[in-house]
């Protein structure tokens, strides 16, 4: 028998370090050549960590919250002779580096070669045993946040059925068979799935708890990424904020003739993709609300082309995938691209590239929208623009009260590159396109 030191390997884009999420294993547990043993968060993506042998597991460094530095001691197992070639980080650092796939937020472990699994020895061995079943545990073909999804709720993911690409399951599977499972037991009113479940899981463990009990929760991976981001924004920029409210009546009209045209089973046309061509409009008026500060050297970097940030809630947190070049799309496309983007960002399947690199964003609370917000700068943007609910209520117009479809714009700008009078006026210029839509598609 020899000990396989595993080392926290270098996992691309400049990482110098990454935070335990979740261990997969603990000391005594058997695990298999590219099995999953942790998952870690990077500044870019959740990254999930395969053995890079099989054997025992011996030992582990940190706990979830914990971080550690690349080529730090991260695991220690114990193989059999011969077969861990080496106990330094050089040779332990190709696999798992390939298993951060740079594409994607949150790469799925790469599998193993059946035939190579287990290296034919020991078949009848109750370890053995217990490798393979951990393997094929391994291979189910997910994402982190469905993992640690069905590790909460008990759920054996060879279980469940995948409707995603080669049978991969995505987020809606694991809720439908959680759904499915409880079905004896009633919902609680608005309650869908394991998303409510989970939404509510402070309040039911404490739900019982006599009075001035307290629960701890830490603040760990994505949750803690968000924490430290909006701290640093609202400590290190001074936000003006503006709202301003829509007539949005025309627009109503306009959408709602559009929708008729709409295939059935499509997605209907909604406001963000209007808002999204009356920016592009607008902000050839000002480029400099289409920008980025680089801190570092000083400079404020005006872009050309339009990168829209789509603020897009998931089970995970708030992720901003972008859709790239809105100046270049049409009303359809761009409705479709933000869909798509939004969509991969909730399932964990946007590439890194397309959760960065926006040069403005817009966010939406949908129906939940309320009269007005206060939204926060996604750093290093200059600007943000939030959209809240619209209703129906009374408006004098020409000198007569009638009932008109009203909306408020809520926006943040930083004081310190945009001023107020160019903040303003930008937001009225955006109100003229949207009450006027017509305007939107007319050549400038």
């Amino acid at each position: 028998m020899s000990k396989y030191v595993f080392k926290l390997p270098d996992l691309g884009e400049g990482t110098v370090a990454a935070e335990i999420v979740a261990w997969r294993v603990k000391p005594g547990d058997s695990v298999t050549e590219d099995e999953v043993v942790v998952e870690v968060m990077t500044e870019k993506a959740a990254v999930e960590v395969p053995a890079p042998v099989s054997g025992r597991v011996l030992s582990t460094t940190g706990s979830p919250g914990d971080t550690v530095p690349v080529g730090a001691e991260l695991i220690v197992i114990e193989t059999d002779a011969g077969a861990g070639a080496s106990t330094a980080a050089g040779a332990s650092s190709a696999r798992p580096a390939a298993a951060a796939a740079p594409s994607a937020p949150s790469a799925p472990a790469t599998r193993s070669n059946p035939a190579a699994a287990g290296d034919g020895k020991s078949a009848g061995n109750g370890a053995a045993v217990a490798s393979a079943s951990a393997a094929e545990r391994a291979r189910v073909a997910t994402s982190p946040a469905v993992r640690r999804r069905a590790h909460e709720a008990g759920v054996d993911l060879r279980q469940v059925a995948g409707s995603g690409p080669k049978g991969r399951i995505v987020p809606k599977d694991l809720d439908a068979y959680v759904a499915r499972r409880a079905e004896p037991i009633p919902l609680r009113p608005g309650a869908k799935g394991l998303a409510a479940e989970r939404a509510t899981e402070p309040r039911a463990a404490l739900a019982g708890a006599p009075r001035g009990a307290t629960e701890e929760i830490k603040v760990i991976g994505l949750r803690r990424l968000i924490a430290q981001r909006m701290s640093e924004a609202k400590r290190n920029i001074p936000h003006f904020a503006y709202v301003e409210e829509l007539d949005v009546t025309e627009l109503e009209s306009l959408r709602r003739h559009l929708n008729v045209k709409v295939p059935d089973g499509a997605p209907a046309l909604t406001y963000l993709p209007f808002l999204g061509l009356a920016l592009v409009r607008v902000l050839r008026e000002f480029p400099q609300c289409n920008a980025h500060y680089d801190a570092e050297r000083g400079v404020i970097v005006r872009h050309a082309a339009v990168h829209l940030g789509i603020a897009t809630q998931t089970p995970d947190g708030l992720k901003v995938p972008v859709v790239r070049d809105a100046q270049a799309r049409t009303l359809w496309d761009l409705a479709t691209e933000m869909r798509r983007v939004s969509e991969a960002a909730r399932t964990n399947k946007a590439r890194r590239e397309e959760l960065s690199g926006s040069t403005i964003t817009i966010t939406s609370l949908g129906k939940l929208g309320g009269i007005a917000s206060t939204p926060i700068i996604n750093a290093p943007e200059v600007a943000i623009i939030g959209v809240n609910r619209a209703v129906e209520r009374p408006k004098v117009v020409a000198g007569a009260i009638a009932i008109r479809r009203m909306m408020n714009l809520s926006s943040s700008f930083d004081h310190r590159f945009v001023d107020g009078y160019d903040a303003a006026a930008m937001i009225q210029a955006l109100k003229e396109c949207l009450e006027h839509p017509a305007t939107i598609f007319i050549s400038a």
